[in-house]
């Protein structure tokens, strides 16, 4: 249990003072919309997978005002959202498929819940997601462009959803028993650097068989190596659709309080041992890693061969993956993984 000290620190944290203003101006679609284009995703670094490719189609429908900013932001993130979109959408359909109930997907501070709306509609009845937001310009384009009635909204911080919570809302009732994926997104870096904390609020949320997907973006040891990579994101990627201006003005709005907040990969790491028995890095883009944990092996087995190569230039890449984190295993655990072939769907030009 988290004690009420740490919940009320969570509650003065920058996310919902500070930088409230920012979050609900970019929601509203009333500011920080990049200036020089909207991202889409590069399909040839995805092989052009069939599965990705067909999320992306559903997700472009439904975003809200937040996406465009967020994925301008960060280096081939929306190539990582839809390669973890479609591992969940086929890690979930085997949920249903085994146990009769649909899967259940939660998406903790995910904006307008774009990714949670698409699931839910592609999944037509086998998946019930949830998605979180303090901010009510996230509320509103949410239920704007719903997709499915098997996607819900929470309106407000992630510490709100607590068991009391669980128990006496009946809009939560889908999800009393827990989630089959747990997707918690930049999130804990605006609330704090307590970790263990944060990563015990969550974590008995997560079924024993289920899986918690987190995309961190996380200090390093080596002040020089961060800020270089600090550097290419935004020279080499964010100026394709930001400003110099807005690009300043993020950084020094926003990102320059957010590096007090951020942790290394040690201190992610020790959070994670104490609450998982299995921890992989399956992603790196400069300072942004995705990292999968779970109590069940198989299922994390599951999850990280479900998800194709991933989608992005090697000149972001900073780490090998797939890499163990956490293992309470004795022996190796990755001797037999292996990403997911593409079913590649070349546009006719191509062929």
């Amino acid at each position: 249990m988290v004690d009420s000290k740490t919940i009320d620190a969570w509650r003065k944290a920058p996310r919902l003072n500070s930088f409230a203003a920012f979050f609900e101006r970019t929601a509203s679609g009333l500011g920080g919309a990049p200036d020089l284009g909207k991202p889409e995703p590069e399909m040839d670094l995805l092989s052009f997978d069939l599965a990705c490719m067909t999320f992306w189609d559903t997700h472009r429908r439904l975003w809200g005002h937040f996406d465009s900013h967020y994925f301008a932001s960060i280096p081939y993130r929306l190539e990582e959202e839809c390669r973890l979109a479609a591992a969940i959408l086929l890690f979930g359909q085997k949920v249903w498929a085994r146990s009769g109930r649909a899967a259940t997907v939660y998406t903790l501070g995910a904006g307008a819940g774009t990714l949670a709306r698409a699931l839910a509609r592609l999944a037509d009845g086998r998946l019930k997601t949830l998605n979180c937001s303090p901010t009510d310009g996230n509320r509103v384009c949410f239920f704007a462009r719903r997709g499915s009635e098997d996607a819900h909204f929470y309106h407000g911080p992630f510490f709100e959803l607590d068991d009391e919570r669980y128990a006496t809302d009946e809009t939560l009732q889908p999800f009393r028993d827990g989630y089959d994926v747990l997707l918690e997104d930049t999130t804990f870096q605006m609330y704090g650097r307590d970790r263990d904390n944060q990563t015990g609020f969550i974590a008995p949320r997560v079924r024993p068989n289920g899986v918690l997907v987190q995309v961190q973006k996380l200090a390093h040891g080596n002040t020089e190596a961060y800020l270089e990579r600090e550097r290419q994101k935004d020279e080499t990627f964010k100026s394709r659709f930001f400003t110099t201006s807005q690009i300043i003005e993020k950084k020094r709005g926003v990102l320059d309080t957010m590096i007090d907040f951020q942790v290394d990969l040690e201190t992610s790491q020790s959070a994670l041992q104490s609450h998982f028995r299995y921890a992989v890095i399956t992603w790196n883009s400069g300072n942004f890693y995705t990292i999968v944990s779970s109590n069940s092996l198989n299922s994390l087995r599951d999850f990280v061969t479900s998800m194709v190569k991933p989608a992005i230039p090697l000149e972001f890449f900073y780490e090998q993956v797939p890499h163990i984190l956490v293992n309470d295993e004795k022996s190796p655990i990755l001797s037999d993984w292996a990403w997911r072939p593409p079913q590649s769907i070349r546009p006719m030009a191509e062929r």
